[in-house]
């Protein structure tokens, strides 16, 4: 058994926060995204976040370890967009394999610090696998319904490449997350199944996709419940929600989730709604009061933050969750 799946029969485990959101208060400007490496490169960088782990690598390490020193289990890596399919904004493809490397490498000697400095309280690395800017279910052209911006074995390439360097920089966990499209999710399995039997090795997947408003559908229009059915035959580690709502509009969701899955669950909302400056507005303690209620409901087995949420935002989450008990997986019914 996976150590972490040993923990999470005893506890609730926490994801760290939201990368871009610390990455921000930064404020960095284009000539520190572009280094000294890409000073004279064509094309504009700023906004290429997962650029910085190979320009501003000490920005990353240190958001790293403000997360696990407020008490995080998992911290993600900086690669949620680090594949050719969304790197070719920047024309960056080029970078996909030491982009994934660089920041898996990041990630775990931050998590391996702390582990070292209280080995009764390892930390884990999950590679953070983002959606891409592009879904093989829908077409972006209006006037042409059956035009597919990309295909599934252009996913499955994509992710394969990057999935094979998160294995090699030495990622304990693959976190397929914001799933906006299922078939882009599924892509993202296959690629993920593939790599495992190629490495030869057993490193858990979790899954958690993006409800995109009120009606409790994914963009591809699928409910949180089809969602599940639809991946569960990867077995994952969990299945859970994050983004695009905060977590008072989660709970339903979540709840359904619960109720379903027979493997652990997992949430990381957004700090609330983005109000009319972009800006996200839930608090520390009203976030970790809500979360808090799911956890007592007994919703959750992983739990964290996503856009706007801080090092405050989940040492709340913390004080708040800790001692409640996790989610009982249901037996799967044959």
């Amino acid at each position: 058994m996976h150590k972490i799946e040993q923990l999470l029969q005893d506890r609730i485990l926490f994801l760290d926060g939201a990368m871009g959101t610390m990455i921000q208060k930064h404020k960095l400007t284009e000539e520190q995204y572009r280094g000294d490496r890409f000073a004279d490169y064509a094309y504009n960088l700023k906004g290429n976040n997962d650029l910085l782990s190979l320009t501003q690598p000490e920005i990353i390490s240190e958001i790293h370890e403000q997360f696990l020193e407020v008490g995080a289990d998992i911290i993600e890596t900086n690669t949620f967009n680090s594949t050719a399919v969304s790197m070719a904004d920047y024309h960056m493809e080029f970078l996909v394999d030491e982009l994934n490397l660089a920041s898996a490498k990041l990630a775990r000697q931050a998590a391996d610090k702390y582990t070292a400095k209280n080995p009764d309280k390892p930390r884990f690395v999950a590679g953070s696998i983002g959606p891409t800017n592009k879904t093989a279910s829908l077409s972006p052209d209006v006037n042409n319904p059956g035009y597919r911006a990309v295909d599934f074995d252009d996913l499955v390439a994509t992710y394969k490449q990057q999935t094979t360097a998160l294995a090699k920089g030495g990622v304990d966990i693959f976190l397929i997350e914001t799933v906006f499209d299922t078939l882009n999710c599924k892509a993202a399995i296959f690629a993920i199944l593939e790599v495992k039997e190629e490495l030869a090795i057993d490193t858990p997947i979790m899954i958690s996709g993006t409800i995109t408003d009120a009606s409790g559908r994914t963009l591809s229009g699928q409910t949180v419940e089809a969602f599940w059915y639809s991946v569960s035959h990867a077995k994952p580690l969990s299945i859970g929600l994050n983004c695009a709502l905060g977590a008072e509009q989660m709970r339903p969701f979540i709840k359904n989730l619960s109720d379903k899955a027979w493997c652990r669950v997992s949430a990381h909302p957004n700090a609330g709604l983005p109000n009319e400056f972009g800006e996200y507005d839930e608090t520390p303690e009203s976030m970790s009061k809500v979360v808090g209620e799911f956890a007592s409901s007994g919703f959750l087995n992983i739990v964290g933050g996503c856009c706007g949420t801080t090092p405050e935002h989940l040492k709340a989450i913390i004080e708040r969750v800790q001692k409640e008990k996790p989610r009982v997986v249901p037996e799967l019914a044959v």
